[in-house]
């Protein structure tokens, strides 16, 4: 007996509920629970966590900053997720298949799978990178350490001296005092960074000259996006198990640097950079901004990856309580990640006799110039590099398992046969072949060019308005009152009242605030002195908008076709959800899912509630008696007498 109770726990049933045997058979569920955490924590913890958090910490008061980000987690974070999850879950079906709730708006789906396909071509190129640096770390002699090598030019000017001077970590203070004036020219550049610029992307002048292709980095991506296909082969079946090293051995490699970074001296003064707060910049809505968007950014909301995992949950799954540990876990990494970071960075400008400002960054250039950089000044600097790169692979393949898994979800739901179904192989191997194909004028000299622009452009404002338009249609079209007693169902308890106000007002107010944010913060872009020409941001535009797009194309589309003389009724006939919609397994369509008719589930607008409400009453009554109910098509359809 306990050990049935104790496996229902695992599979996430409802505590007091019998364990009931809900495999959806025909399209799979997670092995079990801990699958389904672990992977959506590897989906929502990624390179962000590491290169982008602890910079917007620093910049934007230190600890201070803490107070904000915390405040749009609880009103935002866990809110949107919670939401996300489990819309997923209550229907078994991905980013395109929820929409059967209205589908007018199915074009929201379609834009989430836009959006992953963006982020999905560049984050897989970023982890090639991460890769070849793996690969060039497997030596005595990390390349980048000293100023020696072909590709460097006479400003560069290392940390470590040159290979004369016998730099080992007893002697780097003294290496490092000689060199202050050259440290403090203007022009002076790190191997680390000749390495990068010049050696690894041999960059271009410009975004418009492609060059060559650079080999090794092909063939690192190559390598990348078959690691993914064969963790993906059977779908979650074989990715659920994956995760258990992906998602939890970046713990164990930040645990490690950590505690080599502390030990080091000046990690203290690095630590204190970061942390201190500056409680002026409390009142400054730039710094209120940057906490919302990357509250917003780093959960995954609006990709459709949160949607597509929870759609493989079992029915009665607490995705309640997922959502709060996975969200938590998420904001937790990023702080953890900044202690980390800063104990080197701070180790680093110790040594250079700078501020930590001068040599902290973010993005590509902390993890592939400021902390490579660091890292050669260490004892068997090699093994320290080793580790931090693989780090960054597992974090990346661990947010790539679930862009990809989204798309070949929702190519497969959509389409629905028993062919597609049992071939998902297949698909799975057809969408990595079109994502490395895709991703290979990433690997030119203009590359790094082009995956900032997708950055920046593709996965920004257009994540806010899918995200706030999906608000409004569960909440306000579909109806709040709906979606709380379809998550009662699922759940076994209604969505606390905390959630259902942020869901109803707070959060589409803050995924607006950060809209506004976003549009009045803008400034084009730049990759250091470069600056882009105005075709390529109107590229950049078109990218933002190719999703955004997709919502009213879509929605007037299926105006178009829906039933009905006026555009009213047509209106009325396209944002009813769809007879199929609710629970995938019929043993779970119960109440007012028991019958398959249109007329099962109505839109609820704000206004007719209480009518709506005394009507479903209504309903109650007479499938109590045995009366028959009129389905759309003018049949008569007999509930059945378990419902």
């Amino acid at each position: 007996m306990e050990e049935k109770q104790f496996s229902g726990i695992l599979n996430g049933a409802v505590p007091g509920e019998p364990v009931k045997k809900d495999e959806n058979s025909r399209r799979g569920n997670w092995g079990n629970q801990i699958e389904f955490v672990l992977t959506s924590v590897g989906y929502a913890v990624g390179l962000g966590n590491v290169w982008r958090f602890p910079y917007l910490c620093y910049r934007n008061g230190g600890g201070a900053f803490m107070f904000p980000y915390f405040i749009m987690l609880v009103f935002c974070g866990i809110p949107l997720f919670f939401l996300e999850l489990s819309f997923g879950q209550f229907t078994s079906l991905g980013c395109l298949g929820v929409w059967k709730v209205s589908p007018m708006f199915k074009g929201v789906g379609y834009g989430m799978m836009v959006v992953s396909t963006y982020i999905g071509i560049y984050y897989n190129v970023v982890i090639c990178i991460a890769f070849y640096y793996f690969f060039m770390s497997m030596t005595n002699l990390l390349p980048w350490t000293y100023c020696n090598n072909p590709w460097n030019t006479p400003d560069c000017a290392g940390v470590m001296g040159t290979p004369r001077a016998n730099a080992t970590f007893a002697n780097v203070s003294a290496v490092v005092s000689g060199m202050t004036e050259i440290v403090n020219r203007t022009k002076r550049t790190s191997p680390s960074e000749e390495y990068w610029r010049n050696y690894v992307l041999n960059i271009s002048d410009g975004i418009g000259n492609f060059g060559e292709v650079r080999l090794p980095i092909l063939g690192c991506l190559a390598v990348s996006w078959v690691v993914v296909f064969l963790c993906l082969i059977r779908g979650v079946k074989s990715s659920g198990k994956v995760v258990y090293f992906t998602a939890t051995f970046p713990y164990v490699v930040l645990t490690i640097l950590f505690i080599r970074g502390i030990t080091l001296e000046g990690a203290v003064s690095g630590i204190k950079y970061y942390l201190t707060p500056q409680w002026e910049k409390i009142l400054d809505a730039k710094v209120w901004g940057d906490a919302a968007s990357q509250i917003f950014y780093s959960l995954g909301c609006a990709w459709g990856g949160l949607i597509t995992m929870a759609s493989y949950n079992k029915f009665h799954n607490n995705c309640f309580r997922d959502s709060i540990i996975i969200s938590v876990t998420n904001c937790a990494t990023s702080v953890y990640a900044g202690f980390v970071i800063f104990s080197i960075l701070g180790f680093m400008a110790n040594h250079l006799g700078v501020d930590v400002s001068e040599v902290a960054d973010h993005g590509p250039g902390l993890a592939f110039v400021a902390y490579p950089e660091a890292l050669t000044l260490l004892p068997i600097s090699p093994l320290w590099s080793l580790l931090f790169f693989f780090m960054l692979i597992l974090l990346g393949l661990g947010t790539q398992f679930c862009l990809l898994e989204t798309l070949v979800t929702a190519v497969v739901d959509e389409i629905g046969t028993d062919w597609i179904i049992k071939n998902k192989t297949y698909v799975t191997l057809g969408v990595a072949i079109i994502g490395f194909l895709l991703g290979v004028p990433l690997t030119t000299r203009a590359g790094i060019y082009w995956l900032l622009l997708m950055d920046n452009y593709a996965a920004s404002f257009s994540l806010v308005v899918i995200s706030c338009i999906m608000c409004i249609c569960i909440m306000y079209v579909y109806g709040h009152k709906n979606y709380f007693k379809d998550v009662e169902m699922m759940l076994g308890f209604p969505p606390p009242i905390f959630f259902r106000i942020c869901w109803k007002y707070v959060s589409p107010f803050i995924i607006t605030f950060i809209l506004f944010f976003t549009v009045i913060q803008y400034k084009p872009i730049t990759y250091n002195d470069y600056v882009y020409p105005n075709w390529s941001l109107i590229i950049g535009f078109a990218m933002a908008l190719s999703s955004v797009i997709c919502i009213p194309i879509y929605a007037l589309f299926k105006i178009a076709v829906s039933e009905g003389s006026t555009f009213l009724e047509r209106l009325k006939n396209s944002v009813k959800p769809d007879p199929d919609w609710g629970p995938a397994l019929q043993e779970h369509r119960k109440g007012r899912y028991a019958t398959t008719g249109p007329e099962s589930v109505e839109v609820c607008p704000l206004k007719e509630d209480l009518k709506d409400e005394g009507k479903e009453k209504l309903k109650e009554k007479e499938d109590e008696i045995g009366l028959t109910i009129p389905g759309s098509n003018g049949s008569t359809l007999n509930p059945s007498p378990s419902a």
